[in-house]
């Protein structure tokens, strides 16, 4: 679906596919709402609320997501619970979870690519999220104690077991991905990584995405954590662009993100509903083609 440009301004296509099913063009990243720092309970379900009432439909989980007290998986099973608890539809919600790391609080969290590691974390994520099986399943990021393809054969064994539907890796360059297509016979439906209007590494990996028509997650696409806040500051365009729409920076920001690629999707996070909704109109916000060159030359103020 496209929508259609009557003022000149440049149109942008509201859905993206990943795997074999449709998606909204802005995500949810929720990771915001389970890690220290967190909202309460009340304001991080209203916050997913909220992204279901502006037609987010790909909330993007880990079960890293947490605190060492919480345990692994705190966020899907929060997730999961604003999910059953909303009064709507939610059967063309996908919630994709991600495994290969442990939450450590202050600390680097610990990396494990073991294949028999990740197998068992995507059986225990299907636990608590439920259902027949995940509808999508990153590994995480490479361990470098484990070799990077024998953490993807977790990935290829966990699809040919129906544990897991989709498959998708998570921090990744274009050689990580050229080996998880071939072990997992082209069946890569997603790559998330990080880029946003300050960060534009890995323009040959988001190539590639949209080439073979595989969904391409940005996470920190508004500048990583707390880095949304000043955004602004870091981009006179932005704050420019934002002030004569009248819109915010952020959702500017993410207008411009999403004419980088037809298989981008944002996944800012969001601690509040309001800046839940904020973000998810950024999938029908417009720019110019003069603001997009304006966006483009506009590399950050570090």
């Amino acid at each position: 679906m496209h929508t259609q440009s009557t003022d000149g301004m440049n149109a942008v296509q509201l859905e993206r596919r990943v795997g074999d099913v449709s998606i909204g063009a802005i995500g949810l990243g929720t990771q915001n709402l389970s890690v220290p720092g967190r909202p309460d309970r009340e304001t991080a379900i209203a916050t997913v609320h909220a992204a279901l009432d502006s037609g987010v439909t790909l909330f993007d989980s880990s079960d890293a997501y947490t605190t060492e007290q919480d345990g692994q998986g705190h966020n899907e099973l929060l997730v999961v619970e604003a999910l059953r608890c909303y009064d709507g539809d939610t059967s063309h919600v996908i919630l994709s979870t991600k495994g290969g790391l442990i939450f450590r609080d202050g600390a680097m969290w610990i990396r494990n690519g073991k294949p028999e590691y990740l197998k068992e974390a995507a059986k225990a994520s299907l636990k608590r999220i439920g259902g027949d099986a995940l509808e999508l399943y990153h590994f995480h990021k490479k361990d470098p104690e484990h070799d990077f393809g024998d953490s993807v054969t977790a990935l290829r064994d966990l699809l040919d077991e129906g544990i897991i539907k989709r498959a998708g890796i998570s921090n990744v360059d274009l050689d990580e991905i050229l080996v998880a297509q071939e072990i997992l016979g082209g069946r890569v439906s997603s790559i998330e990584n990080h880029f946003s209007i300050g960060h534009r590494d890995q323009r040959a990996e988001m190539e590639y995405a949209a080439t073979h028509g595989i969904a391409y997650l940005l996470w920190g696409p508004l500048g990583g954590l707390g880095g949304a806040a000043k955004i602004a500051e870091r981009h006179p365009a932005l704050r420019t662009i934002s002030l004569e729409r009248g819109v915010s920076p952020q959702r500017v920001a993410l207008a411009w993100e999403l004419r980088q690629s037809p298989t981008v999707v944002p996944i800012p996070g969001a601690i509040s509903a309001s800046q839940a909704a904020d973000s998810a109109a950024a999938a029908s916000f417009e720019l110019s083609e003069e603001e997009i060159a304006l966006l483009d030359a506009d590399t950050g103020q570090h």
